[in-house]
C-alpha cells in the first residue's frame, strides 16, 4: 500500500465516523449511503495535491478530503431526488427508500457536516484563500442553472459548459485547491492546481454525459438512456440538434422518441465530438501537471487521477 492508498483509508474512516456519530435522527438514514461507496476520486485529488516535497501528507488534507466527499455525497442525494433516480451505484437511492423530503433534509445535513468538518483543520489560519462555502455556492448555482435549462433544446455549447463547470468541475477544483493549500508547494503554483482540478471535473462530466448514450446500466451503476427523458440537454444532443434542425423541431413538438435521439446523436457523431472535447481538457491538465515543479510520486498520482477521469 503506497502513501496515497494509506491516506485514502484514513479519509474513508473519517467519512464513516462522521456519518456513524451523527445524531440518531439522521444517522439511520444516511448510514444507508455507506452501502454504495464510490471511488473517492475527489478525495484522491485532495491527497495528490497535498503531498509535500519529502513525500509526506499533512493530516489537514485528510480532513479536507473527507469534507469534500461529504459534500459530494450531499450533491448526489439532491441529484437523485431531482432526477427521481431509483438506484445509485447499484443501491436503492435514499429518496426511494425513505421518501423525497427525508432525502432532501439528509442532503442538507451532509452539506452542513461537510462545512463543520472542514472547520476542524489544525492550521485553518493558513487556508484563508480556500473557501468551501464559495465552492458550495458555485455548485448550487450550477445545479440550479441546469434545472432552469431543463427542456431547453436550444441550449448553446457555452451555456452547457458553464453548467457543468458549476455542477461538477468546481468540486474537483475545490479538491485540488484544498489539497495544495496544506502542502509546502509554492503559492505561485496554486492556480495551476485549480486549472488541473477544473479540467478533470470537465472531463468527468463530459464522459458521464457520453455514458448516457454509450453504456448499459450494469456498467454505469446508475440509470442510463435517461438524460433526454429528464429534460437534461447534454453536449452529444446539442451537436445532434445543431446538425439536424428537424430533430430540434421534433423535440420542441414533443415528437422525438428515444430511438430518434440515439439515431440523431449517432449520425451527428455527438459522442465522438464530446469525447474530443474531453481530450482538449485532458491535454490542458497533462501539460499543467508536466510543468509543475514537484516530486515524481506526486506527478504520477496527479496523472493517475487525470487518466482515471479520462477512463484511460
Amino acid at each position: 500500500m503506497n502513501i496515497f492508498e494509506e491516506y485514502l483509508e484514513y479519509v474513508k474512516r473519517e467519512v464513516g465516523v462522521t456519518i456513524s456519530t451523527s445524531p440518531l435522527i439522521v444517522r439511520k438514514y444516511i448510514e444507508h449511503l455507506l452501502k454504495s461507496e464510490g471511488k473517492y476520486i475527489r478525495a484522491a485529488a485532495v491527497l495528490a495535491a497535498a503531498q509535500n516535497k519529502d513525500g509526506s501528507i499533512h493530516h489537514d488534507a485528510v480532513i479536507f478530503a473527507a469534507s469534500i466527499e461529504l459534500l459530494h455525497l450531499a450533491t448526489l442525494v439532491h441529484d437523485d431526488v431531482m432526477d427521481d433516480a431509483d438506484t445509485r451505484r447499484g443501491v436503492t437511492t435514499l429518496h426511494k427508500k425513505y421518501g423525497r423530503k427525508t432525502a432532501v433534509i439528509c442532503g442538507d445535513y451532509l452539506m452542513a457536516a461537510s462545512m463543520s468538518l472542514a472547520n476542524k483543520t489544525e492550521k485553518k489560519e493558513t487556508y484563508l484563500g480556500y473557501s468551501l462555502p464559495t465552492y458550495m455556492e458555485a455548485i448550487a448555482l450550477g445545479e440550479l442553472n441546469q434545472h432552469i435549462n431543463n427542456g431547453n433544446y436550444k441550449l448553446k455549447v457555452k451555456d452547457y459548459l458553464s453548467i457543468i463547470d458549476g455542477k461538477t468541475a468546481k468540486l474537483f477544483e475545490a479538491a485540488m485547491y484544498s489539497g495544495v493549500a496544506t502542502s509546502d508547494d509554492v503559492r505561485e503554483q496554486q492556480e495551476t492546481y485549480q486549472t488541473i482540478g477544473h479540467a478533470i471535473g470537465m472531463i468527468f462530466q463530459l464522459l458521464d454525459d457520453v455514458m448516457d448514450f454509450d453504456d448499459n446500466e450494469s456498467v454505469a451503476k446508475k440509470p442510463v438512456q435517461s438524460d433526454f427523458e429528464q429534460g437534461v440537454i447534454t453536449l452529444p444532443l446539442i451537436h445532434a440538434f445543431s446538425t439536424y434542425p428537424e430533430a430540434l423541431q421534433k423535440a420542441e413538438q414533443h415528437e422525438l422518441t428515444r430511438k430518434d435521439v440515439n439515431q440523431y446523436v449517432r449520425n451527428s457523431k455527438g459522442v465522438e465530438i464530446t469525447i474530443a472535447k474531453a481530450e482538449t481538457y485532458y491535454a490542458t491538465a497533462k501539460t499543467a501537471i508536466e510543468n509543475l515543479d514537484i516530486i515524481d510520486t506526486k506527478r504520477e498520482e496527479l496523472m493517475r487521477i487525470l487518466n482515471l477521469a479520462m477512463r484511460k
